[in-house]
C-alpha cells in the first residue's frame, strides 16, 4: 500500500511538472494567429493600393478628367457613411474595453451597435448605387468608382459577419474574457482596417474627382 501511494504521488508530481512546462512554453511563444492576421491585412491592402494607383494613373494620363458627361458625385450619402464608419470604430473599441473588465454584456452591446452601423453603411451604399446617374461601363471613372466602392463594401459585409460571429460565440459562458479574446481583437483590428481604407477611398474617389 505504501509503495502504491508513493507511485501515485510521483505520477501526480510528474503531471504537474508537465503542465507547468506546457504553460511556460505557451507564454514563451507569440500568438501566431495575430501575426497571420497582420500578414493578411498587409496583403489585402496591396490590392486596394493597386486600385488606387490605377485611378490616379488614369487621372494623370487622360486628356480630360473627369470624363466628359460624367456627373458630379453626390456627397451627402458618402459623408454620412463616412461619419457612421468612423464613429463605429470608437463604438467597437468600447466593446473591447468592456471585455478587458470581463464585462461580456458590454461587449455584446457595443459590438451589436457596431454591426448595426455597418448595416446602415451598406444600406447607404445600395441607395447610392440605385440612384447613380452612371453605370459600371459608362467610362473609366465610373468603372473605378464601382470597383473600389464595391470591393470595399464587400469588406464591410465581411466585417459585419465577423462581428456577428463574435456575438454568437459570446453567448457561451466563459468563451471570451479579459485573458481570452483573440476573436474580439481580430474583429476590431479588421474593422479599423476597413475604416482607414474607406477614408482614403473617400478622398481619392469622391473629393478629388468632383
Amino acid at each position: 500500500m505504501q509503495g502504491s501511494t508513493v507511485d501515485n504521488k510521483s505520477q501526480i508530481a510528474i503531471a504537474s511538472e508537465q503542465e507547468a512546462e506546457q504553460g511556460h512554453g505557451h507564454h514563451e511563444h507569440p500568438d501566431f494567429r495575430m501575426v497571420g492576421l497582420y500578414i493578411f491585412l498587409i496583403s489585402d491592402s496591396m490590392t486596394f493600393i493597386g486600385f488606387f494607383a490605377a485611378l490616379l494613373i488614369y487621372r494623370a494620363i487622360m486628356p480630360v478628367w473627369p470624363p466628359e458627361g460624367m456627373p458630379e458625385f453626390e456627397l451627402l450619402i458618402p459623408i454620412i457613411n463616412t461619419a457612421i464608419l468612423v464613429a463605429s470604430s470608437f463604438v467597437m473599441h468600447e466593446g473591447q474595453k468592456s471585455l478587458k473588465q470581463n464585462d461580456v454584456g458590454g461587449l455584446q452591446k457595443y459590438f451589436g451597435i457596431t454591426a448595426a452601423m455597418g448595416a446602415v453603411f451598406l444600406a447607404g451604399q445600395v441607395y447610392e448605387y440605385s440612384h447613380a446617374e452612371f453605370g459600371l461601363t459608362t467610362n473609366l471613372l465610373a468603372s473605378c468608382f464601382y470597383v473600389l466602392t464595391g470591393f470595399h463594401g464587400l469588406h464591410v459585409l465581411t466585417g459585419v459577419l465577423l462581428i456577428l460571429c463574435v456575438l454568437w460565440r459570446s453567448r457561451e459562458e466563459g468563451h471570451y474574457s479579459a485573458s481570452s479574446h483573440f476573436g474580439v481583437e481580430a474583429a476590431e483590428i479588421y474593422w479599423h482596417f476597413v475604416d482607414v481604407i474607406w477614408l482614403v477611398l473617400f478622398v481619392l474617389v469622391y473629393l478629388i474627382n468632383n
